[in-house]
This record gives structure tokens, sequence and C-alpha cells, in this order.
């Protein structure tokens, strides 16, 4: 198996175990979304303070749940093939199609908070 498929199933498999924590209730934020909003804002900022920097495809996690939080389903053109940081921003984004906003953020959080407990603050 090539090591780049191994990774888009490895995150897919991280995607599903997230959403899954959301969807069995354990982010008890998404009850009240003022709260679950201000959260979102505070760990957004607490993600840039992390003692040590998360893998790429973590980061590339959080940026797909922000920006579906914060913008909805992707309303960009995918970059050219030699814009792969780009692309795969794009790519990452495009997983979420379809999740509600507020699922994203919940999801974004419970992430931001996995990385910031293992890389500190």
């Amino acid at each position: 198996m090539h090591s780049s498929t191994w990774n888009v199933q490895k995150h897919e498999v991280n995607l599903y175990a997230h959403v899954t924590k959301y969807a069995m209730g354990q982010s008890p934020t998404c009850l009240n979304p003022s709260l679950n909003k201000a959260e979102f804002e505070k760990i957004a900022e607490d993600v840039k303070k992390m003692k040590t920097r998360p893998s790429d495809l973590q980061l590339l996690d959080l940026y797909g749940f922000y920006k579906q939080a914060v913008v909805g389903d992707i309303n960009i053109d995918k970059p050219g093939m030699t814009d792969m940081k780009g692309k795969a921003k794009w790519e990452y984004w495009n997983t979420r199609k379809g999740m509600s906003k507020e699922d994203a953020m919940s999801a974004y959080i419970a992430l931001a908070k996995e990385l910031i407990q293992k890389h500190g603050m």
C-alpha cells in the first residue's frame, strides 16, 4: 500500500473516531451553541500556543473542522497540482462537506483538546 493511501485511510479512521465521540454525546458543549462558540474561539487561540507542533495530518484535521465550522461547505475551487499544501487543505476541508457548522465546531473542540493535552500549552 502506498504511504499516502495509508495516511488518507488513517485520517478517515481519526475523523470517524472524532465524529463518533461527538455523536455519542461526549461533547456536552453541543447543547448550548453560545457556549460552544465561545469555547471554540478560545480553543482556536489555545491551539496556536501548543508547546510542540502536532503532525501535519493532525493540523490538517483541525483545519478541516475549523473551516467547516466558520465557513460551512467548501466554496473555493480545488488548487492546482503544484500547490500541494493548498490541495491538502482543500481535501481535508472537503471531507467535512455536509457537516453542520455546530457539529464541525464540536469536533474541532474535541480534537483540539486532545492535541493540547498531548502537546502541552
